[in-house]
């Protein structure tokens, strides 16, 4: 991004933000349009693994594109953008299908908006109170939220940038000892 003079920099900006823009409309759109609530709560541990599968796929997706990014440092927050809506509207839905599952899964029962909501709260620790799993399978799936909220916050932001700074950081030449004692 440096080398962008400020224009090309406004530009890159503004497409990566664009990008993003665009993403959380399409999988946000898509969440409530689908309708996703007819599914029933009772094989929620499979779409557990496969929200956790879809998620680690478009990681996997996200890291190749940094590594051929022209711009990875902007290409690594688009990744972590995009990984974190699919994460949310995931388990939105897993809690949305809970809900229609059981109406007294949680302590309300949930539209598309409110699961949502519960989702983001439990991402971001904040967790109001005024949602609350009332069912073991919801606190199973509530805890394992968590935990993986912990991965996406840590690890896997942790991985995005890394792979950003190896893309950015010039490749110094490798010196063997034989060139150095020669030079000396």
């Amino acid at each position: 991004m440096s080398d962008l003079d400020r224009a090309q920099r406004h530009r890159a900006i503004f497409r990566t933000a664009a990008t993003i823009t665009l993403a959380w409309v399409l999988i946000l759109g898509a969440f409530y349009l689908v309708p996703f609530a007819h599914l029933s709560g009772t094989r929620s541990i499979l779409r557990l693994v496969a929200v956790v599968a879809l998620v680690g796929a478009v990681l996997a997706q996200q890291i190749r594109r940094i590594a051929k990014a022209e711009l990875p440092e902007l290409r690594a927050v688009e990744a972590l953008a995009i990984v974190i809506v699919v994460f949310l509207a995931g388990f939105s839905i897993i809690y949305l299908n809970l809900s229609h599952g059981a109406a007294t899964t949680f302590t309300q029962p949930l539209d598309h908006t409110k699961s949502l909501y519960f989702t983001i709260s439990v991402f971001s620790t904040v967790g109001f109170g005024d949602i609350t799993p009332r069912t073991d399978a919801a606190r199973l799936i509530v805890a394992a939220q968590m935990l993986l909220d912990l991965v996406i916050i840590g690890t896997v932001v942790r991985l995005i940038f890394n792979v950003a700074r190896t893309r950015i950081q010039p490749r110094e030449p490798s010196v063997s000892a034989g060139a150095d004692s020669a030079e000396l």
